[in-house]
């Protein structure tokens, strides 16, 4: 804190206050400058209708939605969720980067349903130009 320091010898400027402050990992969040990054695993189903999800913050839990449609890898913002600025500028942002997740053994019963889904237009992709999650944040700091 500039100025807040001892005062210095014959009445000159004060010196400055050094606060040093450590930070505890959360559990769930990680910090990247003033944003706070939180993956978020999701079904398929919840991707495709759209879905109501809690998620953690630093200080209790919001409730945010995820649209129909939902890609994995997408990244919800929530503006001025994040960390307070040191210096008093605002806030950062907290970044909700969604990951599909995608079952690994299904019964047959499942795998017929996903077959006969799978020969819908709507089921099929139309491009795939998506960037890694890491990607599109190394571009976004860079």
């Amino acid at each position: 804190m500039q100025g807040k320091g001892n005062e210095a010898p014959g009445g000159g400027v004060a010196g400055d206050l050094i606060i040093a402050i450590e930070e505890i990992e959360h559990e769930h969040l990680v910090r990247n400058g003033t944003d706070l990054l939180y993956q978020l695993g999701i079904t398929f189903s919840d991707a495709v209708i759209g879905t109501s999800i809690e998620i953690p913050m630093v200080s209790g839990k919001a409730k945010i939605k995820i649209p129909p449609g939902t890609q994995s890898g997408k990244n919800l913002r929530l503006r001025s969720k994040g960390i307070p600025d040191v210096n008093g500028y605002g806030r950062g942002d907290m970044i909700v980067n969604i990951q599909v997740f995608t079952p690994q053994k299904i019964s047959k019963e499942e795998k017929d349903l996903l077959l006969k889904l799978n020969e819908s237009d709507n089921f099929k992709p139309k491009h795939n130009q998506t960037k890694s999650f890491f990607d599109r944040m190394k571009n976004r700091f860079s």
